[in-house]
């Protein structure tokens, strides 16, 4: 006997008895983290969820009852920051590497004038070889000791000092590299092939040394004071994060920034003076977003910081109306 189908668009009866109702699979279904995600207002997750990156805590002693990591209640009662004897030690130790390299530099442009410069006819292997290693020494010079000045700043306060201090790689490449490219050109024991040769392989590596040598973002102490005062005044201790291959540091581990994948799965965990010691040159120009879309902070919080630490600034640079002379 042929089974009746029902008519179309009706639904075929269910007996009670032996209808089943299938069960959930405990697996999660594609895109139910990211539910998960949006349900957590504050955007924090534990170890457990996380499970891609460690935090690693980096230990840095700072000065007692100096900056580079002292809590305050108050910006305008902050001190002002001074590295940690670790940093001063490792800055001290790049600049006489740096120095050193510098001296090597410039004797070898000595020798490249005084003496390889006056034979004749001049040694065009020996001329260009030592223009390579003058550049190399001149270069590695200055990468050392723009890492000395990030660990140890020189201050705004002195224009001159803080402009010398920043520059000085710049300044090495021009007195290593002008004398040696105009008597190059100048030289009447080279022929015009030569010359070309010679002086244009100085331009380029005078040129880059002179590139490198520039720092286009100086550090200074006002810049770490304002970023340790931001940091304490917002979470109340001295605690931010980086990665190994990133350049800046963050407010809190649970950014985008310091979770994304790298070689060594690792988020480090120290106070400011510690960031910079690693060679982090700022904090992160996004700090206010990321502290009110991922470390739970609001938006309040973050304004009252901004004032309370830019208001020191702003009180230095109103001028104080001039006194009028009392009647006589």
């Amino acid at each position: 006997m042929s089974r009746r189908l029902p008519p179309p668009g009706t639904r075929p009866p269910v007996d009670d008895a032996t209808m089943t109702i299938p069960r959930r699979s405990a697996t999660p279904r594609p895109g139910s983290n990211m539910l998960i995600a949006a349900l957590n207002p504050l955007g924090r997750t534990n170890v457990a969820e996380q499970g891609k990156k460690k935090v690693v805590r980096v230990e840095s002693t700072a000065p007692a009852d100096k900056g580079g990591g002292t809590a305050v209640a108050d910006a305008s009662a902050a001190p002002t920051w001074t590295p940690t004897p670790e940093a001063k030690r490792q800055a001290v130790t790049f600049r006489l590497i740096a120095g050193g390299l510098w001296l090597l530099a410039i004797a070898g442009e000595v020798f490249t004038i005084f003496w390889v410069l006056r034979q004749v006819p001049v040694n065009m292997v020996l001329l260009i070889i030592l223009i390579v290693v003058i550049g190399a020494l001149a270069i590695g010079g200055s990468l050392l000791w723009k890492q000395a000045n990030r660990l140890d700043p020189a201050s705004k306060e002195d224009k001159v000092r803080f402009f010398v201090q920043n520059q000085l790689g710049a300044i090495i490449a021009v007195i290593a590299f002008l004398p040696l490219i105009i008597l190059i050109f100048t030289n009447k024991d080279m022929d015009g092939k030569q010359k070309a040769l010679a002086g244009i392989i100085a331009i380029v590596i005078g040129g880059g040394a002179l590139a490198l040598g520039i720092d286009y973002a100086p550090p200074s102490v006002e810049q770490y004071t304002s970023e340790s005062n931001v940091i304490v005044q917002l979470t109340g201790e001295d605690v931010v994060y980086w990665t190994k291959s990133g350049s800046v540091f963050h407010v809190c581990s649970e950014v985008p920034d310091v979770n994304k994948e790298s070689k060594d799965g690792q988020i480090y965990e120290g106070t400011v003076a510690a960031a910079h010691t690693a060679g982090k040159d700022r904090l992160t120009k996004r700090w206010e977003s990321e502290a009110v879309n991922y470390c739970g902070y609001t938006q309040e919080q973050v304004d009252a910081v901004k004032a309370d630490v830019d208001a020191p600034a702003n009180e230095e640079s109103v001028e104080a109306p001039e006194e009028t002379p009392a009647a006589e």
